[in-house]
């Protein structure tokens, strides 16, 4: 299907990621690209980066990089979201290499694994990855050469970004152009990205700029960002949802500023006064259930219900008083946020009702690595609880093979497919499949259904679906929605315990300490799982009988995750039978 409720917005159509960012400069050249706060023990100062010094930055290190030698090579580059990973990112991709974001929480192994697997010749990185990446390189395992840091340091053989601008900046005075007047191939491998997962199991992900600038005209004709947004860059850039959430803030002149950590968002949303945001759902559910419990102490929340459905009902004729009646809950989330984007999993529909009844636009966005990322989004005209959107106005998804519940495999076909998986024609083939007119389409993995409308229902990943020996597909993801509401819990997962020759429907659920001491008092683990029982049992009376929870595990120790917040489930599962 394709969707032009998707194309609320005029946009400009970009070839590549050089014109992007050189549209950008012209356009806002001193507007804030990026304020960066320094700290020099209790003395906090902040540095203004406006796009023309961030245009200039990406050219002069360009410039060096190509003098260093490393004209198409490949780069790899890893560290914490931070102004550097920026510059360093589109000085590689916009004319000298190849770049390759890694994973800032991967082991050394697993760093090392990645370097051989993309053939990587040069590293940018964090001075907290010095020990690392000299080891590495000192195990003569990779093709390895250079080694930037993005930090000034003194070390033999270790360069430094800095260093390197400066250098590119003399070679440009004296006439040296060859990063500023390359060419880019908008449709050849120019980003290599591993999927989530260990090392052994992961994929290597081949993007084109066309991929990606693709993908940025879809979102500009989808959401509006104004040059007055400032955003909180709270997605790791390593992930594309990360590094193309900045480059589409980055084509609208907004400001983009960075995170201290989980536990200093809210200070930061009012510190920078954010406006935008783009997150995974469970910072998202979060932050809601904090605001319920401080509406319930303060005992608001029959005043909210009252009032929800009339500033709803006056909406309906355009008069919009949200943010007005709800300035105190906005205030809680720094006084400025306006509209927030979540991905990576199925966000909780009480959730985005809440935010934005609350008038804080809350859309859901849904892709993959393997879609530049992504595929389908709701915008402020087209929200649907509980559906992932539309498809984006340039991609067209087909549900394929459904049952006869109408839930079958999600397909894709747009200019954001990847061009494959690097060196490994089998997994790419798996996935990408050529129809009877010559078209490629992506088989996504995730199983879905369509309404009436063409709004898409995401039911779970076709991997995680567990089949009971009477047949019936029970998805966990529903299930999992379902115990999240619960007040007291961080996080599930729900899959099949082997049993003779049948699975049986389960749960792993992590509680929330304080909360549960807060509810209950000093309790026994045994009691608690009992209480537990009491809120699985009405859950599972509003189910059919097959999606029964029968077995449960509890515990507070946080699960295994990835850095966009998605359960690890294969390495849960190896934990789970272990314990058993």
């Amino acid at each position: 299907m394709k969707s032009v409720k998707n194309m609320l917005y005029k946009a400009k159509e970009f070839n590549n990621l050089k014109e992007v960012i050189e549209d950008a400069a012209n356009k806002y050249s001193s507007n804030n690209a990026f304020i960066i706060k320094n700290k020099e023990g209790k003395k906090t100062t902040y540095t203004n980066i406006t796009y023309t010094k961030f245009l200039e930055e990406i050219n002069n290190l360009g410039t060096a990089l190509i003098n260093l030698g490393l004209k198409g090579k490949r780069i790899a580059i890893i560290s914490k979201n931070r102004y550097e990973w920026a510059v360093g990112y589109l000085a590689t991709v916009n004319g000298t290499g190849i770049i390759v974001p890694l994973d800032k929480g991967l082991p050394e192994q697993e760093i090392e694994s990645s370097l051989i697997r993309s053939k990587c010749d040069a590293i940018i990185f964090a001075s907290e990855y010095l020990e690392i990446v000299k080891k590495i390189k000192d195990s003569n395992t990779t093709n390895i050469s250079k080694l930037i840091c993005m930090d000034d340091i003194n070390e033999d053989g270790i360069l430094t970004m800095n260093n390197l601008i400066n250098e590119g900046k003399e070679l440009i005075k004296k006439g040296n152009k060859q990063f500023i007047d390359a060419k880019i191939n908008n449709e050849e491998m120019s980003i290599i990205l591993f999927t989530s997962g260990t090392t052994s199991l992961s994929k290597a992900v081949m993007l084109s700029h066309k991929n990606i600038a693709s993908n940025l005209y879809a979102l500009n004709m989808a959401e509006k960002v104004y040059d007055t947004d400032v955003n909180l860059a709270f997605l790791p850039f390593h992930h594309t949802f990360g590094s193309t959430g900045l480059l589409f803030f980055l084509s609208n002149g907004a400001t983009n500023v960075f995170c201290d950590g989980l536990r200093h968002i809210q200070s930061n949303l009012k510190e920078y006064k954010v406006s935008v945001f783009v997150c995974v759902p469970l910072l998202l559910e979060s932050m809601y259930k904090k605001i319920m419990r401080e509406v319930q102490k303060q005992g608001k929340d029959k005043l909210i219900k009252r009032i929800v459905p009339i500033s709803n009902f006056l909406l309906k004729f355009g008069i919009d008083i949200r943010r007005k009646l709800f300035k105190s809950i906005i205030d809680q989330l720094g006084g400025n946020i306006r509209f927030v984007v979540s991905g990576a999993s199925a966000i909780d529909k009480k959730v985005a009702k809440g935010f934005n009844d609350f008038g804080i636009l809350t859309v859901q966005g849904y892709g993959l690595t393997e879609t530049s990322p992504v595929l389908t989004a709701e915008n402020e005209k087209c929200i649907r609880y509980g559906s992932i959107g539309y498809p984006f106005a340039n991609v067209e998804i087909k549900i394929d093979n459904p049952n006869e519940q109408g839930v079958g495999e999600i397909i894709a076909k747009g200019p954001n497919v990847m061009l494959g998986y690097y060196e490994n024609d089998e997994a790419t083939n798996e996935v990408i499949k050529i129809d009877e007119k010559g078209e490629r389409w992506f088989h996504t993995g995730d199983l879905a259904y369509m309404d009436k409308d063409g709004y898409i229902y995401i039911s779970g990943r076709k991997k995680n679906v567990i089949v009971l020996k009477n047949g019936k597909n029970v998805y966990p993801e529903e299930l999992e929605l379902l115990i999240n509401n619960l007040p007291y819990i961080e996080e599930s997962m729900v899959f099949g315990m082997p049993k003779d020759d049948d699975l049986i429907v389960s749960a792993k659920i992590v509680y929330n300490k304080e909360l549960v001491e807060e509810k209950y008092g000093k309790i026994e683990k045994e009691e608690l799982q009992n209480k537990i029982w009491e809120d699985i049992k009405q859950i599972n009376s509003s189910l059919t009988n097959y999606k029964h929870i029968k077995h449960l595990i509890i515990t507070d120790e946080p699960m295994i995750k990835t850095t966009t917040a998605k359960i690890k489930r294969p390495e849960e599962m190896k934990k789970i039978l272990q314990d058993v």
